[in-house]
């Protein structure tokens, strides 16, 4: 088994979507570590705020397997593939690192690390992870970031009171 590192997103009915994903990769993968969960400014288009988490989970697909059932996954909670990259998502999951049984990490991370919402959530589930080719740990990444650039604010999963405003 591998530990496989996640990135979560959504900012149509994010709470609603974000919980079904949290249910769907439990029923799939078994326990997970969850991360708290942040609302965001969108990244990349004018659009609604996302909420964003991390999730770390033991996976018995190589990383290409996992990847292709985190779209399908995504798919089934209607995310839509058409149109401009950056857009509003029912569902965005990416898969961030991958980390095998000898504790190596046997993926390269993605480039959304650069960014709030996927460093701090990341950070707070896996401080003491080292990404390849970096002397500093994603607690000691999170620590030196420029926090005020790109404000997190906290929220709960359990409230879908707001989640209109988020259409």
């Amino acid at each position: 088994m591998a530990r496989a590192y996640l990135s979560l997103g959504s900012n149509v009915e994010p709470r609603r979507h974000l919980r079904a994903a949290l249910a769907a990769l439990r029923e799939r993968f078994g326990p997970l570590v969850v991360s708290p969960a942040y609302r965001s400014r969108a990244v990349g288009f004018d659009g609604p705020d996302f909420i964003n988490l991390a999730v770390a989970l033991d996976s018995d697909l190589p990383p290409a397997g996992l990847d292709a059932w985190l779209h399908g996954l995504e798919d089934r909670l209607g995310r839509r593939r058409e149109g401009p990259r950056y857009a509003d998502r029912t569902l965005d999951v990416d898969l961030l690192a991958w980390v095998g049984d000898d504790g190596r990490i046997q993926m390269a991370p993605r480039p959304e690390l650069a960014h709030a919402f996927v460093l701090r959530p990341l950070a707070e589930i896996a401080p003491q992870l080292r990404l390849p080719d970096d002397d500093h740990s994603l607690a000691e990444r999170w620590a030196a970031f420029a926090q005020a650039r790109e404000p997190l604010t906290p929220v709960s999963l359990d409230d879908d009171a707001d989640d209109a405003l988020t259409r």
